[in-house]
């Protein structure tokens, strides 16, 4: 889920703080639409699926999991 974009413009940005601050301008709710019950049990289920993923690998997997994972973010092709 990403945070809706702000202006990168100082002076847009300062209006756009104003604008919320007097009630002229909303900010949209991300979760709106969505089903609440939906939206727990996804971020219940991606706050451990790292956590408990890892903790069934041997130290020699996690490692090359690393490896391919560091390999993939820089652009740099495995060995």
């Amino acid at each position: 889920m990403t945070k809706p974009k702000r202006p990168r413009d100082p002076n847009q940005l300062a209006k756009l703080i104003v604008d919320l601050a007097t009630g002229d301008a909303v900010e949209e709710d991300p979760d709106a639409g969505k089903n609440p019950h939906a939206v727990a049990l996804g971020k219940l289920g991606g706050s451990k699926g790292g956590k408990t993923a890892a903790s069934r690998m041997t130290a020699q997997q996690r490692k090359a999991r690393a490896k391919k994972a560091a390999a993939k973010r820089w652009g740099k092709s495995e060995h």
